[in-house]
């Protein structure tokens, strides 16, 4: 039995990439949930240098069948936000699927390879960082800008971070992307208004990791800091005025208010969802 629904997405169709689980599942079902059609994107496959594991087929088809129980026709795709021909081919398969791409969600990122001082990264190592963190959000905006221009409609969500305001120790690459993908929203943002489209980013705080990710990607950013990876979790919790770590449903909330009509005089935005934790 289908969930009932929110009506706030009604009548649109939401890509979101990195949809395999963590913020982007929650972004995916939520926007079911408020009755948004859904096209799910993920590479499903893990990436040379990056030392945790990344989102499987498995986990986007679990990904789907949450948004189809909450109402949703769904498409997968997978496709890596590296390679613009798999993401052309993933868009177009979208437009013929759903005649349109109303929202899009780049959720798709990588938080390492980091741990290293800004001169000690190779050029491989930041290579990959910028080409998954920023370029991929770029490349999505490249592929589906047009048509929203045409149609004078559309949201563009860019997850970006608290990495995108703040500096970070031994993680030059993660913020270099994110403060990159920020000025990108901006831009874009300028870009797209006369023709009524949008660009917002969203920057999350410390988000708990989900069960798939069993507690290694904040891990792995620990070990990056310099912090105790039994000590993590207390870390990061004691770093945010809330004394919490950010669920991915806040993150959600958040997508669904930027992918809604409640916003359509929000673009350019920088939304922080980090416990206050930029405020310091």
């Amino acid at each position: 039995m289908a969930e009932p629904n929110c009506g706030r997405l009604v009548d649109k169709v939401v890509l979101v990439t990195g949809a395999a689980r963590g913020l982007g599942r929650a972004a995916a079902v939520a926007c079911a949930r408020n009755g948004a059609d859904l096209v799910l994107l993920d590479a499903c496959a893990d990436l040379p240098g990056v030392p945790y594991p990344l989102g499987t087929a498995s986990q986007l088809a679990h990904t789907g069948s949450l948004c189809r129980q909450a109402g949703a026709a769904v498409l997968p795709v997978t496709a890596d936000v590296r390679d613009m021909a798999a993401l052309r081919e993933a868009t177009d398969r979208a437009i013929d699927r759903f005649g349109r791409i109303d929202v899009v969600v780049n959720n798709a990122g990588i938080a390492a390879p980091s741990g290293k001082p800004t001169h000690e990264i190779s050029e491989d190592e930041w290579d990959l960082m910028i080409d998954v963190d920023l370029t991929g959000a770029w490349r999505m905006i490249r592929l589906v800008g047009a048509q929203m221009c045409a149609r004078r409609s559309g949201s563009i969500i860019n997850i970006a971070s608290t990495a995108g305001l703040v500096g970070y120790r031994n993680f030059a690459g993660y913020v270099a992307a994110k403060h990159g993908v920020i000025g990108l929203t901006k831009a874009a943002a300028l870009d797209f208004a006369p023709m009524k489209v949008r660009v917002n980013s969203i920057c999350p705080g410390s988000v708990r990791d989900t069960p798939e990710v069993e507690g290694r990607m904040l891990a792995e950013i620990a070990r990056s800091l310099d912090v105790p990876v039994e000590e993590h979790e207390q870390t990061f919790v004691g770093a945010q005025p809330m004394n919490a770590l950010i669920e991915p449903e806040d993150v959600a909330a958040a997508v669904v208010f930027l992918a809604s009509d409640e916003s359509r005089q929000v673009t350019g935005s920088v939304l922080t969802v980090d416990g206050g934790f930029s405020i310091r």
